[in-house]
């Protein structure tokens, strides 16, 4: 089943969905893609399978191959089953928007116990906040500050951030990716 994409259009905007061996995608945010070169690459050196391609042919003086859209790996790689601790990983537990009034601007996070007061820096004591509530909030507790959260922090797993990685996909998604990328997600009745 090909998906067609103009024979014209730049190499660089044919991407590969990548694939665990399992056709699930390796992550959802930021969404597994590779350039066309690393994909052609890996093609060659027989590391995946070609499960879709676009509607274009990349040529070499020694052979012509219709670029892959999807692949799979041929071996499984083993998710990690506890994220890192990162603000981008925070951002994305928290779906990037502030816990205390649900703004998507200037975000940034916010100790719950403040660092003053011995608060650490981990998944169960920081949220994201947008700059305006963290100025609010300050130094203060947040029984003190009079400001409620819409979620307390907590850590989450892999699943959690995939799931919650579906909510924000790329401004791109070629058609001959749709069918990876939410097989899994809950149908309407």
């Amino acid at each position: 089943m090909n998906n067609f994409i103009e024979s014209d259009a730049s190499l660089e905007k044919c991407p590969a969905l990548v694939l665990n061996a399992d056709y699930r995608p390796l992550s959802y945010y930021p969404l597994s893609l590779w350039s066309w070169q690393d994909t052609v690459k890996s093609v060659f050196l027989d590391r995946v399978i070609i499960v879709n391609t676009y509607d274009r042919i990349v040529r070499s003086p020694s052979f012509n191959m219709q670029l892959p859209s999807v692949i799979a790996l041929k071996d499984y790689i083993v998710p990690q089953s506890q994220p890192s601790f990162t603000r981008f990983n925070v951002f994305l537990r928290d779906k990037f928007s502030c816990q205390y009034c649900g703004s998507r601007e200037e975000l940034t996070f916010d100790h719950l116990l403040p660092r003053s007061k011995g608060g650490e820096t981990n998944w169960d004591n920081v949220v994201t906040a947008c700059s305006a509530c963290n100025v609010k909030k300050g130094g203060k507790l947040l029984k003190i500050s009079g400001m409620q959260l819409a979620q307390y922090p907590y850590r989450p797993s892999t699943e959690d951030l995939h799931r919650n990685g579906k909510n924000f996909p790329p401004n791109y998604l070629h058609k001959s990716w749709m069918d990876y990328l939410y097989w899994d997600v809950e149908l309407e009745a």
